[in-house]
Parts: C-alpha cells; sequence; structure tokens
C-alpha cells in the first residue's frame, strides 16, 4: 500500500510503498477512503508533541470501508463504512478508565501518533473505537467530524448553558461547532487571524452575529470563549471578552505559552480550563446530533502525495473550513 510516513519530526512526510497491515485480534483492516488534516497532525511534525511513535503514519480523522476482520471481532461488518477518531485504546482498567474518564486514561493510545493512522491506503484499527458513519454524508464530508466535530462538541459541552460564545481560530472545529450552535440558538462571535476578511465573512456566511480579529473585542460582552488557535495569548484575551462567571476553554493539545496576567482578569469566578482528547460517548453523541442540525462540513481536498501541502495550506492559513486527503485521488 502507499503511505506518507513521518520518519523524524521537522522533516516532510515520506511516500512509501508498505505492506497492508493484519488485523489482530479485536481489530479490523480498514480500506481507507478519506483522512482528515489536523493541526495536531501539525504538532506532531514538528515536534511540539513528545515521544510519537517512529516511523509514522499520521491521520486520525479516518473514513475507511471494513475489508478483513481480525479474531474476535464481531461489531461491523465486510463493506461497513466506519470512522476512527483520535482516541485508538484504552486499558479499561485504571482509576479514569473505571470512573468515565477513559479520555484521560494513564495508558491510552492514540491514532496518528502513538498508533498508525489514515494518511494511507489501509489502516488497522481497535473495532471497539470506531463509530459507524451517519448515512448521507460523502466520506470527505464526514472525515472531519472525526476530530474537529468531536473534539470541538466536547469543548462546546464545557459552555453548556453560555447564549453568547466566542470562537477564537475560526477553522475546521469552529466551522462544525457554528452550525450547532445557530442550531441551538446560541449567537456565535467568530474570531479570526486579524486581517482575515475571508475568513471572518466565512464565519458570518455560517451564521455568525459578528466576526473579526482576534486583537479585536466583540460588541458584548460572552459567556464563553472557545480557543481552537494554538495561541496561549489568546487566553488572556479572552478572560478581557468574556463576562462575570464567563468560561474560557482551551480546546487544543498543545499551545504556546500563555503569557502573565493580572489576577483582576480571572476574579469574579471567570474559569480557564482545558479539553483533552475524547470519550467514546462523545463520539456517539456526536454522530447522532450531525445529521439533525445537519451539519454540512466545508472541506478542501488534496490527493494522498499532497499531504505535506496540505499541512503547509493548514500551517499558514489558506485552508477554509477542513483539510481532507482523498486516498483514492
Amino acid at each position: 500500500m502507499r503511505a506518507m510516513i513521518l520518519e523524524r519530526p521537522g522533516q516532510p512526510l515520506v511516500l512509501r510503498q508498505l505492506p497492508i497491515p493484519e488485523p489482530g485480534p479485536g481489530q479490523v483492516l480498514l480500506r481507507v477512503r478519506a483522512c482528515g488534516v489536523c493541526r495536531t497532525d501539525l504538532h506532531i511534525v514538528d515536534g511540539e508533541l513528545p515521544n510519537p511513535k517512529l516511523p509514522l503514519i499520521l491521520g486520525h480523522q479516518i473514513v475507511g470501508e471494513v475489508v478483513q476482520k481480525g479474531p474476535g471481532a464481531e461489531c461491523y461488518q465486510i463493506g461497513q463504512r466506519v470512522g476512527v477518531p483520535w482516541l485508538g485504546w484504552t486499558c479499561g482498567e485504571c482509576r479514569f478508565c473505571q470512573s468515565g474518564r477513559e479520555n484521560l486514561c494513564d495508558r491510552a493510545r492514540f491514532t496518528g501518533y502513538t498508533l498508525d493512522g489514515g494518511y494511507a491506503e489501509y489502516a488497522v484499527a481497535d473495532e471497539r473505537y470506531c463509530f459507524p458513519i451517519p448515512d448521507g454524508y460523502p466520506d470527505e464530508q464526514a472525515a472531519p467530524l472525526l476530530c474537529a466535530g468531536l473534539i470541538g462538541y466536547r469543548a462546546l459541552r464545557f459552555a453548556a448553558g453560555a447564549r453568547r460564545l466566542g470562537f477564537y481560530g475560526f477553522g475546521a472545529a469552529a466551522h462544525i461547532l457554528t452550525q450547532v450552535a445557530v442550531w441551538q440558538g446560541r449567537a456565535v462571535y467568530a474570531f479570526t487571524r486579524p486581517g482575515d476578511v475571508e475568513g471572518q465573512a466565512f464565519a458570518r456566511s455560517l451564521g455568525a452575529v459578528w466576526a473579526g480579529g482576534s486583537d479585536e473585542f466583540p460588541p458584548e460582552p460572552l459567556e464563553a470563549a472557545l480557543i481552537f488557535a494554538p495561541v496561549g495569548a489568546l487566553v488572556p484575551q479572552a478572560l478581557r471578552a468574556v463576562e462575570k462567571g464567563g468560561v474560557v476553554v482551551c480546546a487544543g493539545i498543545h499551545m504556546s505559552n500563555i503569557p502573565s496576567f493580572p489576577y483582576a482578569l480571572l476574579w469574579e469566578e471567570r474559569v480557564v480550563r482545558s479539553v483533552a482528547n475524547l470519550t467514546r460517548q462523545d463520539g456517539e453523541e456526536f454522530l447522532q446530533l450531525a445529521p439533525q442540525v445537519p451539519i454540512r462540513t466545508q472541506v478542501q481536498l488534496y490527493p494522498l502525495s499532497d499531504a505535506n501541502q496540505a499541512l503547509e495550506d493548514l500551517r499558514t492559513g489558506r485552508v477554509r473550513g477542513a483539510a481532507v486527503l482523498g486516498i483514492s485521488c
């Protein structure tokens, strides 16, 4: 099979021919149809996330067709279409798993990071950490739901009850969550890179009531702010934008250092918190919700061999919506 391989952080991915993997106990072999390109992939390539499996096949927003089942695999049928997210395996035994917090599992393994992912023509996955893809979603439109959607949905849950929401960094996750929030009757305030007029117009086209640069303030105080851009300086900026009792949710796996800020920004019961990974319950709930909204993902499609270009376009802000590799392209 063809696969784009990370051999060493800091270097471009390399196209290689590899043997098709064999599914082990409880695993399924998937013919990959599409795989989303995520900012987390950039953090791995750039060496900002420690100790990746090397060599590594990136990619944790996999849409694929089951073509073979390993011993004991019973959840899915040959030919069924499933999605594979970031969380690829948990122990089920640690205190986090036992208390419904498998996203914090002490021994968790992650697709496209400590397990090979979907920048390839085939991939294996633990069937317990796969999700059926809702009908009506083409492969490339379904792929962003599996991380931008799922992690975004988990972040949105920590803003429960907030009617005025700020989204800092209007990329794949924010363009999905804006549709969910508008459907829920909430007001979305979108913050893009300063001067990104096209990005701001894109946010308004999805229903945002206001859009501006991340160096601006909304016309009224926010009740909650979700930060998707990996920029620590946005934390005090968002704290200035939320009202008393507001929450600032940091939704990325990596962020640059947060600068010091006066206690007055945090006072009056404002909260800063992070979101880590996802649970299978998050996936089940969100993928049931997506067709109800209905969420429509906007994607920029790249062939597998152009994975490096997709990553660079994501890095420089040239992607509107989500970048996706079409594996058969």
